[in-house]
């Protein structure tokens, strides 16, 4: 156990776009010194290796074999990396990992089982819960009553996902876990099952654009639509792909007085004539939401017993249930439970949602 004061030991294990803001921020919050990287590119890794003073290796058991660290960020992706994940968790270093925690329910199982038994932390780098708007909606919910709200809406619109060469391997549906829009939307689906945990049923239908059906067995979805069916009284529906534009991440609340609309960087309330009532607009959300998640974690490392994480362990669990569920769903072209899928890891869904359906159903 490192003490308050002491800055942790930090290992960077992939060098995209994300891990170098992570390694960026990890560092101006003062509380992480990055003193080893991993990544295949050996011209990335010489120009990070030069700018935090740090040891740089090619191969990621080496970075593990050869230092003992108190944190290790994952940005790359588990098909390349999850043998090295484990390790790391067996070390006792404390893992940071880049959405999702798992490319199926039953690695992320896995990997947050062992975490558990090292008494270590395995937690997911979720920014959403920590931007501005969907705080709001968070405070919203908590002095308002859920049981009236009957409808929740969610888009997710990701054009240009596959941009960058080294994401194409999101394209192969094995690579990806099953596919790569719910992966890519995890910190929405994150607030649907924070605010009102798993749904009863997931209903899901997926399509893609390649030209033969052959194709489209090796090709990962262009559209997903679930419906979600929490009670008799309350169903959310999400949308997600990545052929609609501009970019967008939102959810909306429907209940029989008017609406609330949350995304990281707004948070409006409206009546039923569309009139705003309150209205917040954020800019430049991305950098703090990066800051407060990376000190949350140090906290978490630290001070386990003064400060719990927001990224718990039982609601990563229940993500990837509702996840897995829903390609379950688009395959056999029925509706899946996900509370059966965490009865194999024997955990109990942390279902928000409950108390309030039990008071109206």
């Amino acid at each position: 156990m490192v003490s308050g004061r002491a800055k942790l030991k930090t290992g960077i294990l992939g060098l995209n776009d994300t891990g170098l803001r992570l390694a960026a921020a990890a560092v101006e919050t003062g509380l992480y010194e990055i003193t080893a990287a991993a990544d295949r590119d050996g011209e990335m890794l010489q120009t990070v290796s030069s700018k935090y003073g740090c040891s740089g290796v090619e191969d990621y058991r080496q970075l593990l074999i050869q230092n003992q660290l108190d944190v290790l960020i994952v940005a790359a992706g588990l098909h390349l990396c999850d043998e090295h994940v484990r390790l790391a968790l067996r070390k006792g270093f404390h893992v940071l990992k880049v959405a999702p925690p798992g490319l199926n329910f039953g690695q992320a199982a896995e990997l947050l089982a062992i975490a558990e038994t090292e008494k270590v932390q395995y937690t997911v780098a979720n920014t959403t819960r920590y931007s501005p708007g969907f705080e709001l909606l968070k405070e919203y919910l908590e002095s308002n009553d859920r049981g009236r709200i009957h409808l929740v809406t969610a888009a997710c619109y990701l054009p240009g996902l596959l941009d960058d060469v080294r994401d194409r391997w999101l394209s192969d549906p094995q690579l990806a876990g099953g596919g790569v829009l719910l992966r890519n939307c995890y910190g929405l689906v994150d607030q649907i099952v924070l605010n009102f945990g798993i749904p009863q049923r997931v209903y899901s239908l997926n399509t893609n654009h390649a030209p033969d059906r052959q194709q489209r067995l090796s090709l990962t979805e262009d559209t997903a639509v679930l419906t979600m069916k929490y009670s008799d009284t309350l169903i959310a529906n999400l949308i997600a792909t990545r052929t609609f534009g501009p970019p967008q991440c939102q959810l909306r609340l429907h209940h029989s007085e008017g609406s609330v609309t949350a995304s990281e960087d707004h948070f409006t309330v409206c009546d039923n004539r569309g009139r705003v009532l309150e209205r917040s607009e954020f800019e430049n959300v991305e950098a703090p939401s990066i800051l407060r998640m990376l000190m949350d974690f140090a906290a978490s490392v630290t001070t386990p017993d003064k400060q719990k994480t927001q990224a718990r362990r039982s609601v990563d669990l229940d993500n990837m249930a509702l996840i897995e569920a829903a390609y379950l769903s688009a395959r056999t072209s029925m509706h899946e439970e996900p509370a059966r899928i965490l009865e194999i890891a024997g955990s109990e869904p942390a279902n928000i949602w409950t108390s309030a359906a039990k008071r109206i159903i």
